[in-house]
């Protein structure tokens, strides 16, 4: 079966002209709400390098964008000196948003926020997609499980939206879009995204009841909170006046960095970087939401491809003439080894124990899902219901009872000791399905994830990092 596939520009494309910086265009956007929401571009009757943006400089646009005023706090000017301190750390951080940010201020523009908002990603990951935090939350915006799962991002075997990186915006500022309409200011707005939307209103309530002011200023807040917005700032300051700080930023055009692909049929991820004729880290720093070797059709899933590459990967996909994936997905039945499993199902342990992620010693819960080498009886591609629900649980086994010793022969009144095994059996489960919107679990963001400074840098640490929470950070940041 061909992928049959439309190209998106990933950008809101906006009706406009060219000397405003947007782009346009009059074709329909996909129908469906996890489908990027710019115009499309068909390949078949298209090409990619006919389709043009202005070649305008992308900080020029930031900065014409911003909309807070500067804070000018003792807070402030601390986060500004500590990054002015570490030109190479702001570099680092500054060329991985290349990939990114271009699509980032389009959607912020769309929505008329503040183009400050479209930097909150060096605050919360250094741009780092598959950052994580020591409190479990991912991805450039730094979601917390249960917020991903009320903002309706997929956790499940196959992928984490929570790391991809046009729901996860799409998502990101849909959550501080509520909290601005919540608490009328996007410095509230912000700390509850860091602390919590319940922990902001509690603090206005404090306040309200001894008579102070309710504004972010005078919150009593935990030292990362109020340092959350001041580190902000301090990058907008960056981006204002680099050369005041002796930060050279790195040349950004006004154009898209990449596109989006839709998939039609399943396909080895292997088999698209070779089509599209990149390096696997490139592509991983755009696809980061994909836990398998396989990137499914029926998940509705996109792939990113930088801009240059969509048409490569076009060319080379129309003379590929062998299968596009080479994997496909089962449900287990009962609850068995590894081992067992294998020769139930007919695939090599390894290649079983691997490709799933399943540690030594653990057992496979009947019920879950698990990816496996297609052959001639399993050719299709993986259901819609298993795409989207797939879900993998683990457990330790029990320990075997312990042998019980035999009553002495002859002895009268003896009775045998009753011989229980202890019950020590460990669940873990490797995968949930898609949550319902639940705005108690966005209340519960809680996220310890602002640390992107104090994690990356080489030299020194975060003027913060040593309270709390400050001191959680993502795991990679580079």
């Amino acid at each position: 079966m061909r992928m049959m596939y439309a190209v998106v520009v990933i950008a809101a494309l906006l009706s406009g002209c060219a000397g405003t910086g947007d782009w346009s265009s009059d074709t329909p956007t996909k129908a469906n709400s996890k489908a990027s929401r710019a115009a499309r571009v068909n390949l078949k009757n298209q090409s990619v390098s006919k389709v043009y943006a202005p070649s305008d400089n992308l900080w020029i646009r930031i900065r014409d964008g911003f909309q807070m005023e500067p804070m000018n706090t003792p807070l402030e000017i601390e986060q500004v000196r500590w990054l002015a301190a570490r030109p190479d750390y702001v570099n680092r951080s500054m060329t991985r948003s290349s990939r990114y940010l271009f699509y980032i201020v389009q959607e912020v523009n769309a929505r008329n926020m503040p183009t400050e908002i479209a930097l909150l990603p060096f605050v919360e990951s250094a741009f780092v997609t598959n950052a994580k935090s020591s409190a479990k939350a991912v991805g450039l915006w730094q979601f917390m499980p249960a917020t991903g799962k009320d903002f309706r991002l997929t956790q499940n075997v196959f992928r984490d939206e929570r790391r991809d990186v046009v729901q996860s915006t799409d998502a990101a500022l849909d959550y501080l879009q509520r909290l601005n309409n919540q608490f009328g200011s996007w410095e509230l707005a912000l700390a509850a995204y860091n602390w919590g939307a319940g922990n902001i209103t509690k603090a206005q309530k404090r306040n309200a009841a001894a008579g102070l002011p309710i504004d972010y200023e005078s919150l009593t807040l935990p030292r990362e909170t109020r340092n959350y917005v001041p580190k902000l700032m301090a990058y907008r300051q960056i981006v204002l006046d680099p050369q005041a700080y002796g930060i050279v930023l790195p040349d950004l055009e006004n154009h898209p960095y990449f596109v989006a692909v839709d998939v039609g049929s399943d396909i080895d991820v292997s088999l698209v970087i070779k089509l599209a004729e990149i390096p696997a880290d490139e592509f991983h720093s755009l696809n980061p939401s994909f836990n398998k070797p396989v990137i499914l059709s029926n998940a509705n899933q996109q792939i990113l491809l930088p801009f240059a590459h969509a048409e490569i990967f076009q060319d080379n996909l129309k003379q590929y003439p062998k299968p596009l994936s080479s994997w496909t997905a089962v449900q287990v039945s009962k609850t068995e080894s590894v081992d067992q499993a294998a020769k139930t199902l007919g695939v090599d342990i390894d290649t079983l124990r691997e490709v799933n992620g399943i540690p030594r010693g653990m057992r496979i819960r009947a019920g879950s899902t698990v990816l496996i080498p297609k052959t001639s009886r399993r050719p299709g591609d993986v259901s819609t219901a298993m795409a989207e629900n797939a879900s993998l649980s683990l457990e330790k086994p029990a320990p075997p009872a312990p042998k019980c010793p035999k009553p002495a022969k002859g002895a009268k009144g003896a009775k045998s000791s009753k011989c229980v095994a202890p019950s020590n059996t460990k669940t873990v489960d490797k995968g949930t399905s898609k949550g319902n919107s639940s705005a108690k679990n966005a209340a519960s963001q809680h996220k310890s994830a602002s640390t992107g400074l104090a994690k990356s840098a080489k030299n020194g640490s975060s003027p913060t990092s040593a309270s709390g929470n400050a001191s959680k950070g993502v795991s990679k940041s580079q």
